[in-house]
């Protein structure tokens, strides 16, 4: 029997996320990003097409050398300006009813006790539609927003967001039994033998409680990961319910998820506790030539110096290099990887900066009819992946021409569903049950100050 595939809009509060240079079309919305309306029309567009959820990414800091001119990136817009998702989840939590809504916070950028109660009043406010996307930051001048003079190492992150994790499930899931909150008016409001202090304490955290929030449907949020490295896919492993890949192929993905669902069991899950979202972008066309043609216009507007900011092609100075400039010039660390990439796809002449701007605006995209299209998705889910996030090119063009074109031919197939289905809270659209499962690692905290209050 086939599954319908989920999909999520993934999308940024800000005027250029992914595809760079594509503000400049005149039938981008994005530009308006601060306008609450911009984002409320698209929920509402989402919401009718049965998406299940809106996927906001976010940025605490510029990319690249934290000491090197920033002017590409202002130029560009390159996730600069760009606001606060958490904030915006709020006002589109009260114009839709079924859609998720899925927002980025790293590890250094609030306090996990803030966090936490932000997290728990979206969530009641959301009615249970509320997921976090738990990233550990990646920009030295981020890091640098918030007090530090650099990124602390990569693995070492990871061991701070395992404890930051840690202090979040603690509130969520143990600081209030199931029948704390009364809500007797001839007696009292909640029974405070029912409501626990956590008393978390550590070098980096000294936590006391208790979760101010009383229990909020789905408690623990949906949790998020896009981690690729080791330590990044041991992290999803233990604590993720969806991971965010963007695979080349989809046979690297297969790898990917083979390789993440084996770890999910040595510790201690299944590996259907995890589900997969793919990253890919769509250009549509009545017919294979129409698609392609619409390809070709996307790529007039590709900033060149948007994805090389992006992506980190910069010299030592922090400067992005040239168009020009041959790829084996480039004197990165990170464009090893990319020169061995773009020269499997040019061999008539020497790759230069200019091709990878092309080359990764094309490589996420599936480009054709609504048939062919639908026959890629397929192939996707068959090497494993359990939905896309949906890039877009323009807002909303981008994703009403992915609803009103494939998401039929999709249904027709099976591979999209065609409604929401009886769950009121996001886990239940997704697993099938408001609450973590009892193999994660949150868990545990169920029930444990509890019995610790009865030790005093």
């Amino acid at each position: 029997m086939t599954i319908p595939l989920l999909f999520n809009a993934f999308v940024m509060n800000t005027t250029s996320h992914i595809h760079h240079g594509q503000w400049r079309r005149p039938d981008a919305g994005q530009t308006e990003f601060n306008d609450v309306d911009t984002w409320i029309e698209l929920a509402k567009l989402l919401e009718a097409a049965k998406f299940d959820g809106m996927f906001f990414a976010d940025v605490t800091g510029l990319y690249g050398d934290a000491d090197a001119p920033y002017d590409v990136y202002v130029n560009e817009g390159l996730q600069i300006p760009s606001n606060d998702p958490t904030v915006l989840l709020a006002a589109l939590a009260v114009n839709t009813t079924h859609l998720g809504l899925a927002l980025t916070s790293n590890v250094m950028q609030s306090h996990p006790f803030q966090f936490a109660r932000q997290i728990s009043t979206l969530d009641h406010i959301t009615r249970g539609r509320v997921a976090w996307n738990v990233v550990t930051g990646m920009q030295d001048n981020g890091a640098r927003n918030f007090g530090l003079e650099k990124l602390v190492d990569h693995d070492a992150r990871y061991e701070w967001a395992e404890e930051y994790v840690d202090v979040v499930y603690k509130l969520w899931e143990g600081s209030w039994d199931d029948d704390a909150v009364l809500k007797d008016r001839d007696g009292a409001y909640s029974d405070v033998s029912r409501v626990h202090k956590i008393h978390h304490k550590s070098a980096r955290y000294s936590v006391e409680g208790p979760h101010l929030p009383s229990p909020s449907p789905q408690r623990t949020p949906v949790l998020y990961q896009a981690g690729s490295s080791v330590a990044g896919r041991r992290f999803a492993a233990r604590n993720a319910e969806a991971t965010f890949i963007v695979a080349p192929s989809p046979e690297i993905a297969r790898q990917q998820i083979d390789e993440t669902r084996a770890l999910a069991v040595e510790y201690g899950r299944k590996p259907e506790d995890i589900k997969f979202f793919q990253g890919l972008s769509f250009i549509i066309g009545d017919t294979e030539e129409e698609a392609q043609a619409k390809a070709d216009e996307y790529m007039k507007y590709v900033s060149v110096d948007g994805y090389s900011a992006h992506s980190a092609i910069v010299d030592p100075d922090g400067r992005v290099y040239p168009p020009e400039t041959p790829l084996k010039d480039v004197q990165t660390n990170s464009a090893r990887g990319f020169v061995e990439w773009v020269s499997r796809y040019i061999t008539d002449r020497e790759p230069v900066v200019a091709d990878l701007a092309i080359l990764r605006a094309r490589n996420s995209a599936i480009i054709g009819t609504p048939e062919s299209i639908a026959d890629q998705l397929e192939v996707w889910q068959a090497a494993g992946i359990d939905g896309v996030n949906v890039i877009n090119w323009v807002i909303p063009g981008s994703f009403a021409e992915f609803a009103d074109s494939v998401l039929p031919v999709l249904r027709e197939r099976g591979l999209a569903k065609t409604e929401y289905g009886e769950g009121a809270t996001l886990r239940e659209k997704l697993f099938g049950q408001p609450r973590l499962n009892e193999r994660h690692p949150a868990a545990q905290y169920r029930g444990a100050f509890r019995e610790a209050d009865a030790l005093v």
